[in-house]
């Protein structure tokens, strides 16, 4: 699984994992209660791998983000909750991201990067933050 596969819907909370293509969109299952529902190309889907944060010089993947919040927590969830203050939010970014544009990342997007993580690491897909392989190997590796 990589995160070609994920995606954020607009208007819907959470992660969905795409299950597979039709015609007109995609049958989707969400990462939080496995509930699979169909979308449409007219919704507004961003696809986890082609996200990136604003920093002061550059635009970072999603991807990197996200390995740095692992990194950070060994694998864990993280400490904080997507539901926490502001200040909480945009402290513990700091500590993942210290030079994220604090004018263009607003504690909006944070709680956002906070919540995936934890669904992603609560659903065993952090396997996905490692680069896409060529080859098309399923089998689990030990890094």
């Amino acid at each position: 699984m990589s995160l070609d596969k994920i995606l954020s819907i607009s208007g819907k909370p959470g992660l969905y994992q795409i299950v597979t293509q039709t015609r007109t969109g995609a049958v989707v299952e969400s990462l939080i209660d496995k509930k699979r529902i169909t979308v449409g190309a007219h919704s507004n889907i961003s696809i986890l791998s082609e996200i990136a944060i604003y920093t002061l010089t550059e635009e970072v993947p999603l991807r990197d983000v996200l390995k740095k919040v692992k990194e950070k927590e060994n694998g864990q969830p993280t400490s904080i909750s997507h539901k926490d203050g502001k200040d909480t939010l945009e402290e513990f970014f700091f500590e993942v991201l210290p030079e994220y544009d604090e004018d263009r990342v607003y504690p909006s997007d944070i709680k956002k990067v906070v919540q995936w993580y934890n669904l992603l690491q609560k659903n065993d897909l952090l396997g996905a933050l490692e680069e896409p392989k060529e080859d098309k190997d399923t089998s689990s590796e030990e890094e």
